[in-house]
């Protein structure tokens, strides 16, 4: 892993902005790459007759790889992100050399969760409009600290998520509703892992997230304190220090 280039996948409903408090550090000891998915920040949605599926973004991750001329990376992502990442593994093994899970599990969407996306979906068409979604996802996406005493997070976090457009909500919504539950293809998979969670992230909560770690051949865990869902925004130091010294501990 020790010249891999790291390539991070941005949550939902932000775009790769959300790397930006962790990307000088990273940056500095190795070549890092943040693509927008398809649909959101800068990275358009593009026509097609298939219905929504992560599928289609990791082809648009191993089309951006082979656009670069990289043959191997530690992939990693937060919450969609790593949702991708895995959607990634599946499609291509050979590609990945090391994993990097923030935020993120394994399992598929219950009925009640993937109905609770397709009625976003819905509303973000209809509407045509994102400005209800992040002050509706706040609590999910933050952590109690971060909400009471960060309103710089708070302001950033409603900024990007204001910014994305609708077409694009809407399908990453239904692709992620549409994903398969990934437990196997990662107890199976042998590449060294990391895998970060917020100490009060409710969506991936911790003991989660370390059940994930454990049940992988090659993972580490790290619970950060001061942080929900979104941790490279919360806690972008102690994120990049886990990151770096995971790195170090496996040849950098």
């Amino acid at each position: 892993m020790a010249e891999l280039p790291l390539v991070l996948l941005h949550a939902f409903p932000v775009d790769a902005r959300m790397w930006n408090p962790v990307r000088e550090p990273l940056a500095a000891r190795r070549r890092l790459i943040t693509p927008d998915q398809r649909g959101l920040g800068r990275t358009p949605l593009p026509d097609s007759e298939h219905e929504p599926s992560l599928d289609l973004a990791a082809k648009d991750v191993l089309a951006m790889l082979d656009k670069l001329e990289l043959d191997r990376v530690v992939l990693g992502g937060c919450s969609m992100g790593g949702y991708v990442t895995m959607a990634v593994l599946r499609a291509a093994p050979e590609r990945v050399g090391g994993l990097i899970l923030v935020d993120t599990k394994a399992t598929a969407d219950d009925e009640e969760a993937r109905n609770n996306r397709l009625t976003v979906a819905e509303r973000a068409e209809r509407e045509a409009s994102t400005g209800w979604l992040a002050e509706a996802m706040m609590p999910k996406l933050l952590g109690e600290q971060t909400r009471e005493g960060r309103p710089d997070i708070v302001e950033t976090v409603r900024d990007l998520a204001e910014s994305q457009r609708p077409e694009g909500i809407a399908w990453a919504q239904r692709a992620m509703a549409a994903r398969p539950d990934s437990t196997r293809l990662l107890r199976e998979t042998d590449v060294p892992a990391l895998v970060i969670v917020g100490e009060q992230d409710s969506l991936t909560p911790p003991d989660a997230a370390r059940e994930l770690a454990e049940s992988m051949p090659a993972a580490e865990f790290s619970m950060l304190p001061r942080a929900g869902h979104l941790t490279p925004l919360e806690v972008p130091e102690l994120v990049s220090a886990e990151i770096l010294g995971w790195l170090e501990r496996h040849g950098d």
